[in-house]
């Protein structure tokens, strides 16, 4: 029997300038701005076919300066968006989940980024399982520069510890777990990813899915890093 579950996607419109900037150099504005657009279309390609899975993304940024603004529009329709809200990054996560659980009262919450478009569905349905079947309180996957890339709660009211974990540091994801475990959650492991801040995790990256849009993204700034 398939379990339901949210699948929380917390996304940035992909503006030229403005999205993955440290990709520039090699790549230029433009590139760094599609090449963050691919990522977020394959991550919702591999959320809408994850079973069990209703799909919520928290956007912000403005979508009709997007690099494949359109395409974007169009694949979101088949989601439920949520504006983020908060100052900074670690409120905005603790908010996105809180909205998801007030949009789907009772559902756990798998939560990930537009960083990982390596991942598949068979992954993610994989990842949420230990909550889904009760055996965790809470999953946690760790991203390999100390970060993390997915986590999944069976009460996403839980995520309010985000808030307090100072993010983007190579910390955040032992001093995230270190925040659950405080609170009395206990959290499983998940695989350790790779996330894309540079062109070399970038090429990493695009070779475990040579057939998306990103590895295509990617190979078109024709210059190794």
């Amino acid at each position: 029997m398939t379990r339901t579950f949210c699948l929380l996607v917390i996304a940035k419109a992909p503006v030229p300038g403005f999205a993955k900037t440290r990709l520039c150099p090699p790549a230029t504005a433009e590139q760094a701005g599609e090449i963050a657009a691919a990522a977020l279309l394959d991550t919702l390609d591999a959320v809408n076919a994850t079973a069990g899975a209703l799909p919520v993304v928290a956007m912000t940024g403005d979508l009709t300066a997007a690099a494949r603004g359109t395409e974007i529009r169009q694949a979101l329709q088949r989601v439920t968006v949520l504006a983020q809200r908060g100052e900074d990054f670690a409120t905005r996560l603790a908010n996105a989940h809180a909205d998801t659980a007030a949009a789907h009262a009772g559902l756990p919450v798998f939560q990930i980024g537009m960083d990982t478009p390596q991942v598949t569905s068979e992954l993610l349905a994989a990842c949420i399982e230990p909550v889904l079947a009760g055996a965790r309180s809470a999953v946690l996957g760790a991203a390999e520069d100390g970060g993390w890339w997915g986590l999944g709660l069976a009460d996403p009211r839980h995520a309010d510890v985000l808030a307090r974990v100072p993010m983007s540091q190579q910390d955040t994801g032992a001093r995230t777990r270190e925040a659950l475990s405080t609170n009395g959650i206990r959290t499983g492991e998940l695989p350790i990813l790779s996330d894309v801040d540079t062109m070399v995790d970038a090429r990493r990256v695009a070779a475990l899915r040579p057939e998306g849009r990103f590895a295509a993204a990617v190979d078109a700034v024709g210059v190794r890093a």
